[in-house]
C-alpha cells in the first residue's frame, strides 16, 4: 500500500497516511478538524541508480559480447577498410599508378 502525504491548509499539520489506492481521499485535518486537508504531491521514495537493464543483457549465454556497431560508426569502418584495401592494392602493383596516384582500382578514375 503506498504511503501519501496530506497537510491542512489551515492549521499547516502534516501527516503521512498509509492508504489503498481505492481509498477515499481524506479531506478533514485530524489536528483541527476543518475540511482543508489536502494530498500533497511528493517524489518517489526510491531511485534508480547504475547504467539501467538492457534487452541484450540476458540474451544468449556468451555474457559480455557488445552489440555490432551501426549508423555512422558501421560506415566510417566500412570506408577505412575500403581505403586500406585501395592503399595496399596500390603499393603491390609495382608502381603503376593512375595521375593522381591512388591506383587503377579507385572510384575516382
Amino acid at each position: 500500500m503506498p504511503i501519501y502525504a496530506y497537510r491542512c491548509e489551515s492549521c499547516g499539520h502534516a501527516k503521512d497516511v498509509l492508504q489503498k489506492i481505492s481509498d477515499p481521499v481524506l479531506t478533514t485535518c485530524p489536528s483541527c478538524g476543518a475540511e482543508s486537508f489536502k494530498k500533497q504531491i511528493t517524489a518517489a521514495g526510491f531511485q534508480l541508480k547504475g547504467s539501467g537493464w538492457y534487452v541484450t543483457d540476458f540474451r544468449g549465454g556468451s555474457g559480455g559480447t557488445s552489440a555490432p556497431a551501426t549508423g555512422a560508426a558501421a560506415a566510417a569502418t566500412t570506408e577505412s577498410s575500403a581505403a586500406s584495401a585501395a592503399s595496399s592494392d596500390s603499393s603491390s602493383s609495382g608502381g603503376d599508378t593512375a595521375a593522381g596516384g591512388c591506383g587503377s582500382s579507385c572510384a575516382c578514375h
